[in-house]
C-alpha cells in the first residue's frame, strides 16, 4: 500500500516547491528580514535600503507574507517573531548563512539528472574557493552546530579526558562547547588553513583561546600530530567515499591513546539506505558536489570503526536535526 496517496495537486506542489525556496533565498540574500525585524515598514522603505526595484521588492514581500514569514497591515510589513529570531542578523539564532549555502547549491541541483547519468559531480567550484561561499559554508556550519553543540556536549561525558581532537572541526564549535562543559579539557581543531580565521575568531568570542588551538591540515593528505584521548568527527565522513572514510578513521585511531574514545557525528541512514528522507537526499547532494561522498548507515560507520580496531561501538540515544546521530567507540 502506498505510504503517500499521490494526486496531481500534490505532485504539482512538490514540483514547484522550489519557488518557495527561491523566494526565501532572495529574502535572506537581500537581508529584508533584518531590515524589517525591528518594526513595521513599507515596501518603499525596504526597497530604498536594499537599493532594489520597488515593484519587484513589493512582490517579494507579498510572497513572503503569503508564506507566513511576514505579516502585512495596510501597506506595512512586519516579520513574524519566530522567523525574525532565525532570519534577522541581529539575532544570535540567525541561520541565514546556511540558507545562503543552500542558495549556492541550487545551480548544481538543477543538473541532478546529469550527475545521475554520469555518476560524477557537476558542482565545479568547491565551497572554499570563493570568499562569499566560504563564509556562508563556515558560518552556516557554526549556526547549525550552535543549535546542537551546547546540549549534545553535555550528554557526552569526557570526564577524565585531557586532550580532544576536533577533526575537520571548521569554526571549532564542538571543541569549544566540550571545553566549556569540561574545565580540565583542552582541544585542537584540525582543518584546512582557510578555516583558521573563522575558528580563531569563534574561539576568542567564547573566551577559550587558552584551551582551544588550531592546527592546519588536510585530514586525507597530512599527518595528525600528537596524541589525544578523545576524537570528535562531525559531518566529515559524508564528504568522502568508503575507502577515504576508512583512511580517516585509521588516522584518527592512530592519533588516539589506548583507552581513548572516537566519536562520529553524521547524518545516518537506516541499513536499507532509503530512509530517513534527509540523509537520502543528502546523498544526492554529495553526488552533485564530491567524487565519492554519500550519507552512510549506522552499520556502515560502525563497520569502519571496527575495521580500525575500535571496540565497544554503540550509537548514542541522540537524534539531531535532519536525522544526525552519534556513534562512539573505544580504542
Amino acid at each position: 500500500m502506498d505510504k503517500q496517496e499521490w494526486n496531481p495537486g500534490k505532485l504539482m506542489e512538490l514540483s514547484g516547491y522550489y519557488w518557495k525556496t527561491c523566494t526565501l533565498h532572495a529574502g535572506v540574500k537581500l537581508d529584508v528580514f533584518t531590515i524589517i525585524a525591528d518594526g513595521t515598514v513599507t515596501a518603499q522603505t525596504v526597497a530604498q535600503k536594499t537599493e532594489a526595484d520597488e515593484r519587484g521588492l513589493t512582490m517579494l514581500l507579498n510572497a513572503l507574507t503569503a508564506m507566513e514569514l511576514l505579516v502585512k497591515t495596510g501597506d506595512k510589513y512586519a516579520v513574524v517573531p519566530s522567523a525574525a529570531s532565525l532570519l534577522s542578523k541581529s539575532s544570535p539564532r540567525y541561520i541565514g548563512y546556511m540558507i545562503m549555502h543552500h542558495h549556492h547549491l541550487v545551480e548544481s541541483w538543477s543538473r541532478l539528472d546529469q550527475a545521475v547519468m554520469t555518476g560524477k559531480a557537476v558542482r565545479t567550484r568547491p565551497s572554499f574557493d570563493d570568499e562569499t561561499h566560504r563564509e556562508s559554508f563556515l558560518m552556516g556550519m557554526f549556526n547549525m552546530a550552535m543549535g546542537i553543540a551546547p546540549g549534545l556536549t553535555k550528554q557526552i561525558s569526557l570526564s577524565g579526558r585531557r586532550r580532544l581532537l576536533d577533526l575537520g572541526g571548521g569554526p571549532g564549535t564542538y571543541a569549544i562547547h566540550f571545553c566549556l562543559n569540561h574545565p580540565d579539557l583542552g582541544a585542537t581543531v584540525y582543518d584546512l588553513p582557510a578555516t583558521r580565521p573563522f575558528a580563531e575568531k569563534t574561539v576568542e568570542k567564547f573566551g577559550v583561546k587558552n584551551r582551544v588551538v588550531f592546527a592546519d591540515g588536510n585530514y586525507l593528505e597530512d599527518p595528525i600530530e600528537g596524541k589525544y584521548d578523545a576524537v570528535w568527527m562531525s559531518h566529515i565522513l559524508h564528504g568522502e567515499g568508503p575507502g577515504d572514510c576508512q583512511k580517516i578513521i585509521y588516522k584518527a585511531v592512530r592519533a588516539t591513546e589506548p583507552g581513548g574514545i572516537i566519536m562520529v557525528h553524521d547524518f545516518l541512514l537506516k541499513d536499507s539506505m532509503d530512509e530517513p528522507l534527509f540523509p537520502a537526499l543528502f546523498s544526492l547532494n554529495m553526488l552533485l558536489g564530491t567524487p565519492y561522498g554519500q550519507a552512510y548507515s549506522e552499520k556502515q560507520i560502525s563497520g569502519m570503526l571496527a575495521e580500525a580496531g575500535v571496540r565497544d561501538i554503540r550509537r548514542l540515544d541522540f537524534r539531531g536535526p535532519n536525522d544526525s546521530g552519534v556513534i562512539i567507540g573505544t580504542v
